[in-house]
């Protein structure tokens, strides 16, 4: 029977807020250290939390889309779709779709992101035995805020918690791109820091509610000085390659098909952009707009508005020091010992992308962030760039448009880097020859004539 439009929508009521403490929340696998951090970050507030499998079902989340979706949009409903399978032949007659919640944050804005949870609901409901399977999010509207999915109090611990554990998965990253390309021996890295991840993780669950952070910044501190141990220091530096772009599918290994493994196994020194990266942009974006609301207020001399505004734009600058503050303790803890590459501020984005008029934030979207994260990446002297994106993604459709003939006119090597699961048979000589022109840019830097200038990148990929 075919089913109307009315009752596609009304199938959305299951796409929800409330409270998700006693189930089991499946949250699908993004950044290995982020992931299983913020899954913790879950478990210290009373939630049972776990990260699933990923691209395991990747077949099943092709089948069930036309091709014309995004790309991460497949990959996590191949991943919900694997596991409640796995689920439903593992416990047979008992298995109980109201024992688990899907969860899937979203966002405001043009990308199709934002309407990921909807579509799967559609997909889910064809599916007698998941249609009841509920599925809950947090949303950038309210700068990802948990307190519809969990009491109060435990939201306010769960949202200072989580956002110091992403600082702590970024600075995780950091260490292993730092070190593992000079590495004495190969493993020894990627072995010992999931060990430190173990540690956080535990630390996380037993003391992470009581906001006491003293233990976590003492295990970043060991894992950056044990870390540097592991550098053989006669190995020269690589070039420095930074990558920008769509945050799923740069940080995503399998999504990537793992190219920070690549890129190193090629003879580059990898940098991501970071995840907490996105979280600042939020917090600043709501920022920007209160301020907007606020001029407004005063210009109509609606004073009942005007406090209003002001009152809610003291809570977001509040929040955006307690990001930076909290941001600057950890960096500062792994930079006594190892020198990690620091992150970006997003004003300084702003500001780069306002000196040379090249976007606006005002316009939004992740193409503010790259655009900007490629300038700030020139400026600090890497050697080139790779723009990471799902196929057909518009916001790094626009990154592209700008940064490709922009980054090509100053020498610096660039390449685009788009992905739908598909093997690309030019893909390893387009990133060999990449690197090999990033080993230019470095060289050229470091002859000592100045120009940090190497041949242009033509590269197409």
């Amino acid at each position: 029977m075919a089913v109307s439009g009315k009752q596609h929508f009304e199938r959305f009521h299951k796409v929800k807020q409330f409270d998700v403490t006693g189930k089991k929340l499946l949250i699908p696998d993004m950044s290995p250290f982020a992931s299983r951090l913020l899954a913790a970050s879950f478990r210290a507030v009373g939630v049972n939390a776990l990260i699933m499998e990923t691209y395991k079902g990747l077949a099943l989340g092709k089948e069930f889309t036309s091709g014309k979706e995004c790309f991460p949009c497949q990959v996590t409903l191949g991943d919900i779709l694997y596991y409640l399978r796995g689920e439903k032949e593992r416990l047979g007659a008992s298995f109980s779709p109201d024992n688990y919640v899907y969860f899937l944050p979203e966002a405001d804005g043009p990308c199709r992101f934002g309407m990921y949870n909807k579509m799967q609901r559609l997909v889910l409901d064809r599916f007698e035995e998941f249609r009841d399977v509920p599925i809950t999010y947090v949303s950038t509207r309210n700068s990802y805020s948990a307190v519809d999915i969990m009491p109060p109090e435990a939201a306010s611990i769960f949202r200072r918690l989580t956002y110091l554990v992403i600082i702590i998965a970024d600075v995780f990253d950091r260490i292993v791109w730092r070190v593992r390309p000079y590495e004495l021996r190969p493993g020894l890295t990627d072995s010992f820091m999931e060990k430190a991840l173990g540690a956080v993780v535990a630390e996380v669950e037993q003391n992470g509610a009581s906001l006491e952070f003293q233990r976590l910044f003492a295990i970043v501190e060991d894992a950056a000085s044990t870390a540097k141990t592991f550098i053989d220091s006669r190995q020269p530096r690589r070039p420095l390659i930074g990558i920008i772009g769509e945050i799923y599918v740069r940080t995503h290994p399998e999504s990537n098909q793992n190219i920070v493994r690549v890129l190193e196994g090629f003879g580059a020194e990898v940098v991501v952009a970071s995840v907490a990266e996105w979280i600042n942009y939020i917090t600043y974006d709501i920022a920007r707009e209160q301020k907007r609301h606020l001029k407004l207020a005063l210009l109509k001399l609606d004073f009942a508005s005007l406090r209003g505004n002001l009152k809610d734009l003291i809570s977001t600058q509040i929040e955006k020091y307690y990001q930076m503050w909290r941001q600057s303790q950890v960096y500062r803890r792994a930079l006594k010992h190892l020198d990690i590459h620091k992150d970006h501020g997003i004003a300084d984005l702003e500001k780069r992308l306002n000196r040379n008029r090249l976007f606006s934030f005002d316009i939004g979207t992740e193409s503010a962030l790259s655009i900007g994260a490629a300038l700030e990446q020139l400026h600090a002297g890497y050697n080139g760039v790779v723009n990471i994106f799902p196929f057909t993604c518009m916001p790094s459709a626009v990154c592209t448009a700008v940064l490709k003939p922009l980054l090509n006119k100053m020498r610096m090597p660039y390449i685009d880097a788009p992905y739908d699961g598909a093997i690309q048979p030019n893909r390893e000589i387009a990133l060999r020859t990449f690197v090999y022109q990033a080993k230019q840019h470095l060289d050229s830097r470091t002859s000592g004539n100045g120009n940090g200038k190497a041949t242009k990148c033509h590269i197409k990929q």
